[in-house]
């Protein structure tokens, strides 16, 4: 029998070999870790369905903080869990919500030795659970949503944030946002576009996390992508690029690898991908009944994200991986 002269399995024989010829390479510099600031507590509380995940209050988001420095990890994107909601959402922009709190706590503990990030939207902060207001109609109103957007990316960027990352999928709300932080004088605070945000069915331990349910009978698909689309995901990139977009988000990541591939080609901005919380729970569940080999899926399942073309990726796995991976 003969063979080709090439034989790829010759650069698989060893370890090293393997290392030398990787076309996709993933270290600590690739991952971000989102994190739960609550309101009112005294110190981390574990959140059921994310094993290894908390929120936390400001002293230990602090730690958390240092810690994920100490691991190289250099970025986190912070979310907020208030005491009290309204139909306006309005804890999202208080100068004393619990966000712009942690924020100025963590750049005081931090610096710029950290890239701190801030999801900005309204759903933890509405009675709704919805990403904006409600006009009377009892639909999400984009228009006076974004203008909230505005709002809330002040309180953020004055608090400390270096990144502000709205995550609404509202029409024009990057935009508001450039304006806003532009005419307060914040022209180097970046924006991180939740671009192609799909109304996925994974994202249940997320609400758990951050305590919110969508009022009876609603949902996002109205202003979320369906799943079932691809080139719209391209047109709603696009667009965001276009009202001054630094960096734009694909979310979620593995069921939307291609999409991913797609934004990578497309455009020269920084291209991020959020392995949400279903898919981090999925693996710590196989990985609890011995189904699976927890760590090594983890590493799989990211390093796949980054090999469609993702920049850097937000994952609960920050952590984790950042011990098990080289830095730089």
């Amino acid at each position: 029998m003969s063979f080709p002269t090439h034989r790829p399995r010759r650069l698989r024989r060893t370890p090293a070999l393997r290392r030398l010829v990787a076309e996709t390479r993933l270290s600590v510099d690739d991952l971000v870790a989102p994190l739960f600031v609550r309101e009112g507590l005294e110190g981390p509380a574990p959140i059921s369905s994310l094993p290894g995940q908390c929120q936390h209050s400001v002293d230990s988001l602090v730690k958390e903080a240092l810690r994920l420095a100490d691991l190289g990890v250099p970025a986190l994107v912070l979310f907020g869990v208030p005491v009290t909601k309204d139909e306006n959402g309005s804890g999202a922009w208080d100068p004393d919500g619990i966000v712009q709190v942690a924020l100025a706590e963590l750049r005081a503990a931090l610096g710029d030795q950290l890239v701190l990030m801030a999801d900005l939207c309204l759903d933890e902060y509405t009675l709704s659970g919805h990403c904006g207001v409600l006009g009377a109609d009892g639909e999400v109103d984009n228009d006076a949503t974004v203008e909230l957007y505005g709002r809330v990316a002040l309180a953020q960027a004055r608090a400390g944030a270096h990144v502000v990352a709205p995550s609404g999928m509202m029409d024009g709300q990057v935009e508001a946002i450039r304006r806003a932080l532009d005419a307060d004088g914040h022209i180097d605070t970046a924006i991180l576009a939740y671009a192609a945000k799909y109304a996925s069915a994974l994202y249940g331990p997320f609400r758990e996390a951050v305590d919110v349910a969508i009022a009876e009978g609603g949902d996002r698909t109205g202003y979320q992508q369906d799943s079932r689309n691809r080139r719209e995901a391209l047109a709603e990139v696009a667009l965001d690029v276009a009202e001054g977009a630094d960096m734009v988000m694909v979310k979620p990541a593995l069921s939307y690898l291609d999409v991913i591939a797609d934004v990578r080609r497309a455009v020269d901005l920084p291209v991020a991908a959020y392995h949400v919380s279903g898919e981090y729970a999925m693996v710590k569940a196989a990985a609890e009944r011995g189904w699976i080999d927890g760590p090594a899926v983890a590493l799989e399942q990211i390093g796949a994200i980054k090999r469609a073309g993702a920049d850097f990726i937000l994952t609960y796995f920050a952590a984790e991986l950042a011990e098990q991976l080289d830095r730089g």
